[in-house]
This record gives C-alpha cells, structure tokens and sequence, in this order.
C-alpha cells in the first residue's frame, strides 16, 4: 500500500483500528481501488495473521455450487462426489475469508451465507453433523450495499450481520499525489518482471495524474505504466503531449465533464449524449466481464 495523501492516511489509521477487532468487515469502493489489498492488509496486522487468507470472488461461483464450494461434502453425497472435499470455510479455518464481489451473490447464496453467519456452524453437503468455524470475515463490493439493501437487492438482515465495521476507499483522483508514487512503484516492478530498461516519468506526465479522473482507479494506472514501459523507446515516459483520444483508447475515457464553451446547444448535446453512450456501453461491458 503506497501513498501520502490525507485520504489515503486516514484509510491507513483506520485499516489499523480494525484489525485489532475480529468483527466482520465490510469494504466498498470503486473497481481498482484495492479492495482486496485492504482486505489482506487488515489480515496482515490482526490476530490471525498467521492463519490462512483465502479469498473468494463471489461472482465467479455459480448459484448452484454454492454450498459445495463454501462448506464441502463428504463421499458420495452426489453423483461424481469420489471423495471427500474440505470447502472454502474449512480451508480459512482460524484465518480470514474474504468474499469479493459479495452483491454478486443471488437470493439464495444470500440465505445460504445468512444460516451460516447467524451461529458460524456449518453442514457439508452430506454430512448431518453440523460443524463450527473459527473464521473471520472481510467481504467487499464496488457498489453501495445499503443502497442495494434499500432496493431489495440485498438482504437487509445479512447486510446487518455483515457491516459491523466499515470502510470506504477513495478512488485515485481523490488521493492527490498518491498517482505519482503509484507509477514509479509500478516502473520498478515492470523492470523487475520483464527486464526492460529502467525509465523516468516525464514532470508533465507526473502533472496529468493529478488532472485525470482515472475511471478505473489503480488497475488501470498499472495497466498504462506497463504499457508505457514497454512500449516507449526513451529513457523517460511522457504521456501528458497525448491528445485526449489518444489518452482515451490508452487508459479509459475521461468521465470529466466536457469543454461546452465552444459549442452551440445542439452540437453541445450531440456531444454529452455521445460521451454518455460511451460511458455507459463500457460500464455494460464491465458489468458483464466483456
């Protein structure tokens, strides 16, 4: 975790109380913004720290498998079920689960996790035995839980068990400066890995961080400085020269609001209704991993 900005401070003090307590966690923010770094940060300096840290991407598990997948099952407790197989919970016994993408999960994913939350014991699937589990939980979603609550897209009562602690990141352009530090930790790690030539950051690249809206936060920084690393024959990196398209097919179109001062009312809305268009195809496109 690299920054000094005063939002990215109080995100750190407040990263240090929580891990002090064995509460839930819950963690919200925008795509890239580090959610599960945060999530292995607050394992890191808690109790269980040297326990297992498993994480989960709740979008990825299919409504079905749910169960099998979070609590396991014995020999032969369907058809194909061989042998016995130790489920998520098992494998972060003592440690820390951490459920990403947690507003992914359906109704009945919801009500499964809710059973468990309510006494922490648990049921693989062909066992009548129920058994205790000795873990903690840090879920994350890049959507707003008690808004979805709100809307009936989330169960309210399962919101409740979870949202004991609380944060919110900021995403990058609120972090002033923090992009600079980001992009020379990046460079090194791009020479490290794929043994290209050290390189510099021009001062008018380092000034174009702090002006862009970084749609997709941190992932999307790391994204271009590899890019830039690769592909840039000098010793020093400048992106600032870039003209706005440019900047856009490389790093994400800007969500800033456009220059309309130079346009009458008609071209002016042709424009907003164009950039909206591209702005919501991408979210689309995001929303249904490609």
């Amino acid at each position: 975790m690299i920054g000094q900005s005063a939002a990215f401070i109080r995100i750190t003090q407040l990263i240090e109380k929580i891990a002090r307590c064995d509460a839930p966690v819950v963690i919200e923010g925008e795509t890239g913004t580090g959610k599960e770094l945060v999530a292995r940060a607050i394992h890191d300096r808690g109790t269980r720290a040297g326990y297992p840290f498993v994480p989960v991407n709740c979008g990825a598990i299919p409504d079905t498998l749910i169960e099998n997948e979070l609590f396991g099952h014995e020999r032969g407790a369907y058809t194909g079920a061989q042998s016995k197989r130790l489920g998520l919970i098992a494998h972060a016994q003592a440690g820390t689960l951490f459920l990403d993408e947690v507003d992914a999960l359906s109704p009945k994913a919801q009500v499964t996790l809710l059973r468990f939350f309510q006494d922490q014991q648990y049921s693989p699937l062909g066992g009548g035995i129920a058994r205790a589990a000795n873990v903690r939980v840090i879920v994350a979603s890049n959507r707003n839980l008690t808004q979805l609550a709100e809307k009936g897209e989330f169960r309210l009562d399962l919101l409740f068990r979870l949202k004991i602690m609380h944060l919110t990141l900021p995403p990058l352009r609120e972090r002033q400066g923090d992009a600079a530090l980001l992009a020379a930790h990046f460079l090194h790690a791009c020479v490290a890995r794929f043994g290209c030539t050290e390189k510099t950051l021009h001062p008018e690249t380092i000034t174009w961080f702090d002006n862009y809206s970084w749609p997709r936060n941190i992932r999307e920084l790391e994204n271009l400085i590899y890019r830039e690393c690769l592909l840039s024959d000098g010793l020093t990196i400048n992106i600032a020269p870039l003209t706005s398209a440019a900047v856009e097919r490389r790093a994400g179109f800007d969500r800033r609001r456009p220059n309309f001062i130079y346009l009458n009312f008609a071209e002016a809305k042709i424009h907003a209704i164009a950039k909206f268009e591209q702005y919501y195809l991408a979210q689309a496109l995001t929303k249904a991993g490609g």
